[in-house]
């Protein structure tokens, strides 16, 4: 317990090691991309997910709750951002029988389709195309220390790239989750996007490095029925500090609502969803969710998701 009293301090002082002033510092950081919420499941209850996180997104939103994957899941998602830019990632969790804990592999890729070459000369197009995006390949480990508490790591690899310029970067994401028990009572905290400055276009930029805590609870609770409630605060290095708060409800653990709100962003605001899941063995279970977030003049992001687990 003395360890996970350290533990927990030394993230609460990460804020202040991150170098967060009093006014947003919006456009100075880089990798703008990472910052794109996954899941279905997790948008549509706020993006208030770092104190839940259950299921195999945990490898992006807190990758000490990666434990609760009983058996393997994959996960695939989807999501059409602003600008005809688009988000998919895919996940595989499992548990080997030889190692304590549960891996995770994930791919994560910002894209848009190909634009056309334009010059002064051709403001219509050269006829050539380029391309432009990031990808991300992770790895994640996450294992249970005492019988309430599990923490967990993601290891990254990042690609970005602009037509014929590319650059190649890591950077680490760090959870920890903590059970009460009462309520089903639940205590998240990570960090993430930490890693070192890089070059783009002979240009000096960092990472957008995010501290996050939150919890969640199920204030009620019977053999059909779960409401579970979850709040979030973060303090990002490069904005405002932010909070979310989200709900879901489900119906035998097979159909699902969910809604929430994001508080202090610039453009997100309210969201909802809803997911449906079915049993097809008595180990496999396949569950599909969708989510809509106001993003105000930006109109309305749709994700969608899509898991099996076996």
């Amino acid at each position: 317990m003395k360890r996970i009293a350290i533990l927990i301090a030394v993230l609460l002082a990460v804020p202040s090691l991150a170098g967060a002033a009093g006014f947003a510092k919006v456009g100075t950081f880089g990798g703008q991309e990472l910052k794109i919420g996954v899941s279905a499941r997790a948008t549509g209850m706020g993006s208030a997910f770092v104190g839940l996180a259950d299921d195999a997104s945990a490898a992006f939103w807190n990758p000490g709750g990666l434990v609760n994957v009983v058996g393997n899941e994959v996960s695939v998602n989807h999501v059409a951002w602003a600008a005809d830019t688009k988000l998919s990632t895919a996940i595989l969790a499992f548990n080997p029988r030889s190692i304590p804990g549960t891996f995770a592999f994930s791919v994560r890729s910002y894209w848009m389709d190909p634009q056309l070459v334009r010059t002064a000369y051709n403001p219509e197009g050269t006829g050539e195309t380029f391309d432009s995006g990031t990808t991300t390949f992770g790895l994640c480990y996450s294992r249970f220390f005492t019988d309430k508490f599990s923490a967990g790591m993601t290891v990254n690899y990042l690609h970005m790239a602009l037509a014929e310029v590319a650059v190649n970067t890591g950077y680490l994401d760090f959870g920890i989750m903590y059970r009460i028990g009462i309520k089903d009572l639940k205590l998240g905290m990570t960090i993430q996007n930490l890693g070192s400055k890089f070059t783009f276009d002979e240009r000096e930029s960092k990472l957008p490095v995010a501290f996050k805590v939150g919890t969640s609870f199920n204030p009620y609770k019977t053999d059909n029925q779960r409401l579970t409630l979850a709040f979030e605060f973060q303090h990002p290095s490069d904005n405002l500090e932010r909070a979310n708060v989200g709900g879901e409800f489900a119906l035998s653990e097979m159909f699902f609502v969910r809604g929430g709100y994001n508080i202090n962003y610039d453009t997100d605001g309210l969201a909802f969803g809803f997911g449906a899941a079915l049993t097809t063995g008595t180990a496999t279970r396949l569950q599909g969710d969708y989510s809509a977030v106001d993003m105000g003049p930006l109109g309305y992001v749709h994700r969608v998701s899509l898991s099996v687990t076996y």
